[in-house]
């Protein structure tokens, strides 16, 4: 798992440690991770042309350091200094003496750089870039871009970016992950990501965390040998209407493929549901006549019929909201429940939800996640582009990293909630039920994406959870 820790935190643990190394250590260990991570990404260092973006902070020291380690290799190293008067002394004296310079002309060796060091800001940075780092960031575009700890002009704590930013390719971060490299959007500017060891000693809670393959699997149910379909869980489904079948289909798609023995559905679809999926339980409603069930799935196409909210929120079963249902919620309603509730919103309707405004929630991703947990007492899944998942508890915030753009196409939310309900009704607790379905579902994504590039649709994702699984498992 990439657990991520707060700026506040990582400082505090860089303080302990460097009190019991000799002065300087820390900081040539950040630069040696830096240099070998740069020398893989230019695969042949000698003869090769590095600048460095050089601010005045400790970044900078590592970009120097860095940038003395390859020029010892043979690299041509130029250093560019924002601040020259503070450049870390100590850093820019061991370049020189490896043969690296101090650029006379920026933006001329940055264009024929091959690679680009950005050591602009360091973590304690807030706000965008100021207009001559933006400069001299927008020109490094065109070369292979490494940021030091996190690309210059994020915020580390929140992941939002207020200004212009440096894009990297990849970014090299030490002792931790900081949230803002796991969170859109500055997760997009961060590139691939490296962790260089650092020797820091973290606490338990981190502010965010991202489960991987491993986690993955261990969280996966798995039937024994003394299950039945309705010992493995049963998940109800209420969705679709005359407008909008298709939601229905969808839903019942993703659930049936959730790890539940069994789906029922309440609605009226339940032609166009069996004529796909014959093994399902249909019942003309309402949802506390249909059966017994393990979790309720509401919301999915349902359109302006909200009357079954009401019934499936007052079942002691946890319940997953998603699309029109989020409509009808009350948060006095949600918080008053006695089981789990999971919503599940995109920025609209996680904007409707707060009383902000779509672009809020998307610049404030965790921000907004957090605060949906807290109103509605309920775990919260934010959809998008990194989907997260907050627990109303506290805890880490799980930011999802299997999220692919073939998921923005109509009726994969659909897909997402019935899978996830599915996994709620074997057991699996909310946060870890959405946090598991949403890696499955970006994972189905990018199984489901053709090599040459052709469009996909949510049953093409729903067909590929099978294989998402699989995959898991192997893992």
């Amino acid at each position: 798992m990439r657990t991520a820790y707060s700026v506040d935190v990582v400082r505090a643990a860089e303080r302990d440690l460097m009190a019991r190394l000799p002065e300087g250590a820390l900081m040539q260990r950040a630069a040696a991770g830096l240099a070998v991570a740069c020398a893989e990404l230019l695969g042949r260092v000698y003869g090769s042309r590095v600048v460095l973006l050089v601010g005045s902070g400790d970044n900078g020291g590592d970009a120097l350091y860095a940038g003395a380690r390859l020029a010892r290799r043979g690299a041509g190293v130029r250093a560019v200094l924002l601040s020259p008067d503070r450049a870390h002394a100590g850093g820019l004296a061991a370049l020189r003496a490896a043969g690296g310079q101090v650029s006379g002309d920026a933006l001329a060796d940055i264009e024929r750089a091959d690679l680009v060091v950005d050591g602009i800001v360091g973590i304690g940075g807030k706000g965008g870039l100021r207009p001559e780092a933006a400069r001299l960031a927008g020109a490094a575009r065109q070369s292979l871009v490494v940021s030091v700890d996190l690309p210059s002009g994020v915020d580390a704590d929140t992941g939002e970016v207020a200004g212009e930013a440096v894009r990297a390719d990849a970014t090299v971060t030490f002792g931790a992950y900081k949230p803002g490299l796991l969170i859109d959007p500055a997760r997009e500017y961060a590139g691939a990501l490296r962790l260089v060891d650092i020797g820091l000693e973290l606490p338990g809670e981190a502010t965010a965390e991202a489960l991987q393959y491993a986690d993955v699997a261990e969280l996966l149910p798995r039937p024994s040998a003394e299950s039945d379909k309705y010992r493995r869980g049963v998940v109800g489904v209420v969705a679709g209407s005359a407008r909008y079948p298709g939601a229905a289909v969808l839903a019942v798609s993703g659930a049936l493929r959730g790890g539940a023995g069994a789906v029922r559905y309440v609605g009226p679809a339940a032609d166009a549901v069996l004529a796909q999926f014959p093994e399902t339980l249909v019942h003309a409603g309402p949802p506390s006549k249909a059966g017994r069930v393990q979790s309720w799935v509401i919301g999915p196409g349902i359109g302006d019929e909200g009357d079954a909210m009401a019934d499936v929120l007052d079942s002691d079963v946890p319940v997953l909201v998603d699309a029109d249902g989020l409509r009808f919620l009350d948060p006095a309603r949600v918080r008053g429940r006695d089981a789990p509730t999971l919503l599940t919103p995109h920025a609209g309707e996680a904007a409707a939800l707060l009383g902000t405004d779509r672009a809020d929630v998307e610049a404030s991703r965790l921000r907004s996640v957090r605060d949906l947990a807290e109103r509605y007492g309920a775990t919260a899944l934010l959809k998008g582009s990194t989907t997260l998942v907050a627990d109303p508890a506290g805890g880490p915030v799980r930011a999802n990293p299997t999220g692919t753009g073939w998921l923005a196409t109509a009726g994969s939310g659909d897909v997402l909630s019935g899978l996830t309900g599915s996994l709620l009704a074997t057991g699996l607790p909310a946060r870890e039920a959405a946090a598991v379905g949403a890696y499955l579902h970006g994972l189905a994504a990018r199984l489901a994406a053709t090599p040459d590039g052709a469009p996909i649709q949510a049953t093409d994702v729903a067909g590929a959870l099978g294989a998402a699984w699989r995959d898991v498992s192997r893992h």
